[in-house]
């Protein structure tokens, strides 16, 4: 290679090292604006992380419908089981929706790779859906019900050679005494009969990280109805002795199979929740410091756990935390810290602090003040000798009713705002949105919301189409492996 060569390729290097450690990479930067202007006015409050840290999380539609669980409620159409799982229309459209709003989104986002019940996939393809979701800058969570064993994950997780393919996976595994058909709790009476599974579930990632050195961060949902609402704080008591990092509830919602609406969902309350939540927690969990889209839709705190006690990042009621939070909107938003290289993240955050010095006095003041409530330095190291210091997320995500998506939904896209006090409240909420779904077809996102509610049911008609369920021949016998972890098939003779 001539000396000119040499230069020409040293020079690219040091731009593409350059520009890999900048605390805010450019593309963030014009996502994060284009999504800050996109907020309705209400929403652009000085808590509002969507456009200043984050563009919001992200999730896949149309993968895989099928589930092999019943759930009353249940959020996907009522065609959804009547279309096959099939891993490469999986992978192509994983793939395709990814590509798209990476393109809109910038290089960094949190996805999840939900549908109906992701373990319906073969392991082959599972891994296959997070490795083209890592390939353009997110980190998938699979969305699951747990009810999968310990083989399932490995193949997951393993290669073909026994060798991991990641060095972290996101699970969300969604446990609640709504559903139908759970191996070995087939219809459970209460929610504390659901913990062996849940402790199960959890286990396994314990034991992947021992046998295999792969990481996880585990997510526990529940969905909330007047059924089970008065369970939510025990669920909360017992789900935090257990290895999950977050803790999400669902107070349920009209949207989907309205064959499965039992119950007045109207009377469960995001407040009420919460309510129950910090019951179960034994102290009051503030969440007014940050907030993600709009308040009637999510609601969540971040913070360490030491022993009993859970201490926030940020306290609301204390001006000295939010100034800290002002000054790292201000200046680190957007800062992506995860999937990248050690010495990467370690010259990002060098050159951030350099940037910007006097920010370093109020972020140590601000981990003073969290030590300080958890009770100390002596407790946290006494507790961490124990192994009980972990960081714990608690969240709600409050969606809305069809009834009132539908047409608000129609209104935002004739430019028209609703007259209707509801529906006007419908598309301030759709407007502030933290969760989006791809459509590269036509060069859309859209609201969850808006994709259980409106557009799911058309969509699925088509996989019905193009996926329809296998016909068994006259003769066959019918086969799965056992547990129904991968699609059903044909064996057998064919009759004359």
């Amino acid at each position: 290679m001539t000396p000119r060569k040499d230069d020409m390729r040293l020079a690219t290097t040091l731009r593409r090292f350059e520009l890999d450690t900048r605390p805010i990479h450019p593309e963030t930067r014009r996502a994060l604006d284009r999504r800050w202007a996109e907020l309705p006015e209400h929403a652009k409050t000085p808590s509002q992380l969507l456009g200043r840290s984050a563009v919001g999380c992200e999730g896949t539609h149309g993968v895989f419908p099928k589930c092999n669980l019943t759930c009353s409620p249940c959020y996907h159409s009522a065609d959804a089981n009547k279309v096959r799982i099939d891993g490469d229309h999986t992978v192509d459209n994983v793939t395709r929706q990814m590509d798209y709003l990476r393109a809109v989104r910038g290089p960094r986002a949190h996805a999840q790779l939900i549908g109906g019940e992701v373990s319906l996939l073969s392991a082959e393809d599972h891994a296959r859906s997070l490795l083209a979701m890592r390939a353009v800058g997110r980190e998938p969570m699979s969305m699951t019900h747990g009810d999968f064993d310990y083989d399932y994950l490995l193949d997951v997780v393993l290669d073909e050679d026994g060798k991991p393919r990641f060095d972290k996976v996101s699970f969300a595994a969604h446990f609640d005494s709504l559903m139908r058909g759970r191996r070995g709790a087939v219809r459970p009476r209460g929610e504390a009969e659901l913990n062996p599974f849940r402790e199960k579930f959890a286990r396994m990632f314990v034991d992947l990280k021992r046998d295999h050195g792969v990481s996880s961060y585990l997510a526990h949902n529940m969905t909330v109805t007047p059924s089970n609402v008065a369970e939510v704080e025990q669920v909360t008591r017992d789900v935090l002795e257990m290895p999950f990092d977050m803790m999400s509830f669902q107070p349920a919602a009209f949207i989907g199979d309205d064959r499965r609406w039992r119950e007045d969902f109207g009377e469960v309350t995001i407040d009420a929740v919460w309510e129950k939540i910090e019951a179960g927690a034994g102290q009051k969990l503030p969440w007014q410091a940050t907030q993600f889209g709009d308040p009637r839709c999510n609601r969540s705190t971040v913070g360490v756990r030491v022993g009993k006690t859970f201490a926030p990042v940020l306290d609301p009621e204390d001006p000295k935390d939010i100034a800290a939070r002002d000054r790292f909107l201000s200046h680190f938003g957007g800062m992506i810290f995860g999937g990248i290289p050690r010495h990467v993240l370690a010259v990002k955050v060098v050159r951030a602090l350099a940037s910007h010095p006097g920010d370093i006095p109020p972020l140590i003041g601000l981990m003073s003040r969290v030590l300080r409530r958890a009770g100390g330095l002596r407790k946290v190291v006494s507790a961490a000798r124990r192994g009980k210091v972990s960081f714990k997320t608690f969240v709600i995500h409050n969606f809305m009713d069809a009834e009132q998506v539908a047409p608000a939904w129609k209104l935002m896209q004739e430019g028209v705002t609703a007259d209707d006090p509801l529906l006007r409240e419908t598309q301030e909420r759709l407007g502030a949105c933290m969760y989006a779904m791809a459509h590269p077809e036509d060069g859309r996102l859209v609201p969850a919301c808006v994709q259980h509610s409106v557009l799911d049911p058309k969509e699925n008609e088509e996989l019905r189409r193009i996926l329809p369920l296998p016909t068994v021949r006259p003769g066959a016998t019918v086969t799965a492996r056992p547990s129904g972890l991968t699609a059903v098939r044909e064996t057998g003779t064919r009759t004359a």
